[in-house]
């Protein structure tokens, strides 16, 4: 994502937005302030019982693949402004523009690349201390 590694992304069908995180833009050394677009519109359900308002939005190009065989798009996040143990949600926006399909009992991503299907395995371990980070 934007030119780095990003290991520790949510994927979230059900979620109709793209969420990356600010702490998560500053540490992959990107000044994205310059970069924001406003936005007055809040979201709901990411912390529990309030709206949290974005900074902004910001369109980054993600790519998911290895250097010979690989798909990139534009995504347009939300940037927001609190702690969490992910660097990024993808919802169902991200999902659709990569035309992916996720397995989640597998934590399994599917997507059309240039030379076939491209899958992407999740880590087991490292979604479990995420969520333990969280709770």
């Amino acid at each position: 994502m934007a030119g780095m590694i990003v290991p520790k992304v949510l994927i979230d069908g059900g979620v109709g937005l793209n969420i990356i995180f600010a702490d998560t833009l500053k540490k992959i050394g990107l000044d994205f302030t310059s970069l924001l677009t406003p936005t007055d519109i809040p979201f709901y359900g990411i912390v529990p019982n309030k709206a949290a308002m974005p900074l902004g939005q910001i369109t980054l190009p993600v790519m998911f693949g290895i250097p010979n065989d690989f798909r990139t798009e534009f995504i347009k996040f939300k940037v927001a402004d609190f702690e969490s143990s992910y660097h990024a949600i993808f919802g169902r926006p991200a999902l659709a523009k990569f035309m992916a399909v996720p397995h989640y009992p597998y934590l399994l991503l599917k997507m059309p690349g240039p030379n076939g299907i491209l899958a992407f395995r999740g880590d087991l371990k490292r979604s479990y201390d995420c969520d333990m980070e969280v709770i």
